[in-house]
């Protein structure tokens, strides 16, 4: 007669036998992975509302006209060159890639918490998945609002693009790290989003999108410096204009201040993950 151990070590659906091939099916794949959370926000963000992905570029495209129009009442020409929607549109853009891709990094451990409980998924694939639509679509709506407006205004200048490359690399990596480091204070401490939203509220003025740094007196100049936005909408603005030459660009300390940002926020995600997602 058998004993219940001889049956359990034979039979693969006994409570304490686990099938050879469960590891295999819940091996971890992070493309397959990050892309399947793409598509979910995809599906969850641009096809549940009207339009879709209409809005997406509709909604940057409403926000220039109406700097353009606001500004050109109060000014004859704007700091470079003659059209008021394309000098908005060259700072406008970096800056809101960068903002856009922030806030939604910001939220990815919440927006997938539910799928974050299961082996197959892990709180860098959430990041990960987050960081690349946001940047394929704002790129895309960058690209295509530019050319728009160029043709649309008849503007002749040959763009530079190694300067609107480098602006553009260096908004999504300054996304990414401050990204990434947001998602895990706010993990940690909820309210900080609620604080973040008010101090960055006047961002865009602070980052020179709507003016040059010449405009300003140099105090406002020395203090404005320090904010890494500031090299970035300059950058994006000397690839579109060749006479415009500024001298306070620093590439380097704007790449900094997305890298530290971004591996301390690392650093706290993969150590405190598992407490953010049981609040």
């Amino acid at each position: 007669m058998s004993s219940p151990d001889t049956h359990a070590g034979t039979n693969p659906h006994s409570a304490g036998h686990i099938p050879a091939a469960l590891p295999t099916r819940w091996k971890r794949s992070p493309p397959r992975t990050i892309v399947a959370l793409m598509l979910r926000e995809m599906a969850t963000r641009y096809g549940a509302s009207p339009g879709g992905y209409a809005w997406a570029v509709l909604e940057p495209l409403g926000t220039l006209f109406v700097l353009s129009l606001a500004f050109s009442l109060l000014l004859r020409n704007p700091s470079l060159g003659e059209s008021f929607i394309l000098f908005y549109a060259t700072a406008f853009l970096p800056f809101n890639m960068f903002n856009g891709i922030a806030t939604a990094m910001t939220n990815a451990m919440m927006f997938s918490k539910a799928l974050l409980k299961y082996p197959a998924v892990s709180w860098m694939d959430a990041l990960l998945a987050r960081f690349f639509l946001n940047a394929l679509t704002m790129m895309l709506v960058s690209y295509i609002l530019l050319v728009s407006i160029m043709w649309f205004t008849g503007t002749r200048t040959v763009v530079d693009m190694p300067p609107v490359i480098t602006a553009f690399a260096l908004a999504l990596a300054l996304a990414f790290g401050i990204g990434t480091f947001n998602c895990a204070i706010r993990g940690l401490f909820p309210v900080y989003a609620t604080i973040w939203g008010i101090v960055t509220r006047p961002l865009m003025i602070a980052s020179a999108a709507l003016y040059i740094m010449e405009d300003l007196p140099k105090f406002a100049q020395d203090v404005l410096w320090y904010n890494p936005l500031v090299h970035i909408t300059g950058l994006s603005r000397v690839g579109f204009y060749p006479i415009y030459t500024p001298d306070y660009i620093n590439p380097v300390y704007a790449l900094a201040c997305a890298l530290i940002p971004m591996v301390i926020g690392l650093l706290l995600l993969r150590q405190h993950h598992l407490a953010i997602l049981n609040r």
